[in-house]
């Protein structure tokens, strides 16, 4: 029973949506065979029709809101499809960018290696001519002792004239032939030899030790105290020590400071010095005729 109601109003339904609201007056008045039946029958259609007429007007609410709603489920498709587009977009954008950003990374890899190399090379090849330095001073120093045993040999040998306060005759060394060695050549070659052994020991602020690491001036501290010279852990301290040297005179073993005393180093001769830079930087080799030591150039002193 339930079925067939819902069939029956289904198929009304149906007809009032075809067919609209059919005015059946007429049609209860021809049919009736009595007054009872005109009055009842006329009750019923128009209950009917008023129902029938308010079926339609929902009908045609919800076919409107059905509509409306297929519009705005199709406008909101159509952004949803191009939000999804302009983020597959911007997505392959991005992939590009990481892309071109990792072929970049992976050429400044490469030429951070490259220059790594070549600085590799230069410091060995700067080490190699502060060790040929220190065995030109060493014979040099070594030929200077000769002959001034030499000389003080013949000085005993040779029995002194009178007047001749200096006890030289004739036969020692004249002493314009006599080339006096460097102040302390011997001490300055022993530092430089030493600090040479700290070649690639990474920079330490504070770092005064080749276990911790090194500082500018905590190098050259440590350096010194091995040959029983104490000096402060600070470049503008250091700087108030021993004597000042022109750049011209400079000695191996004298110190060099620059950048208003912030930054300071080892002269090993050759015109290059020994330092510890900078952070991410290790103990190197660096030659004073760089523009930027030239720049900032403040001065030397001699503590030995």
């Amino acid at each position: 029973m339930y079925r067939l109601s819902q069939e029956r109003v289904a198929r009304r339904l149906r007809d009032l949506y075809v067919n609209g609201v059919s005015d059946s007056t007429l049609e209860v008045i021809l049919g009736a065979r009595s007054l009872d039946e005109i009055v009842t029958g006329l009750d019923a259609t128009q209950r009917i029709a008023t129902q029938d007429a308010q079926i339609v007007r929902q009908t045609r609410a919800l076919r409107t809101r059905v509509a409306e709603r297929e519009e705005k489920l199709t406008e909101a498709k159509a952004r949803q499809a191009a939000i999804v587009e302009g983020l597959a977009s911007e997505k392959r954008a991005i992939e590009g960018k990481l892309a071109e950003r990792q072929r970049l990374l992976a050429s400044v890899k490469d030429e951070i290696a490259r220059l790594q190399e070549v600085e590799r090379r230069r410091q060995a090849e700067l080490r190699r001519q502060a060790e040929r330095e220190l065995e030109r001073q060493r014979r040099a120093a070594e030929t200077q002792a000769r002959a001034r045993t030499e000389a003080d040999e013949a000085a005993a040998a040779t029995p002194a004239s009178p007047g001749d306060g200096d006890g030289l005759s004739g036969t020692a060394l004249d002493a314009a032939d006599y080339v006096p060695p460097p102040p302390d050549a011997s001490k300055g070659a022993q530092v430089v030899a030493i600090a040479l052994q700290y070649l690639g020991v990474p920079y330490k602020w504070g770092g005064a030790s080749p276990e911790t690491g090194f500082d500018c001036s905590g190098l050259t501290m440590y350096v010194y105290a091995q040959v029983g010279i104490s000096l402060p852990h600070l470049a503008a301290a250091q700087y108030r020590m021993g004597v000042p040297v022109p750049k011209s005179e400079l000695q191996p073993g004298d110190l060099v400071f620059f950048n208003r005393l912030t930054h300071m180093g080892m002269y090993i001769g050759g015109g290059n010095f020994i330092h510890a830079p900078r952070t991410g930087d290790v103990v190197k080799i660096s030659p004073l005729s760089d523009p930027y030591y030239v720049a900032n150039w403040v001065g030397a002193r001699r503590v030995l």
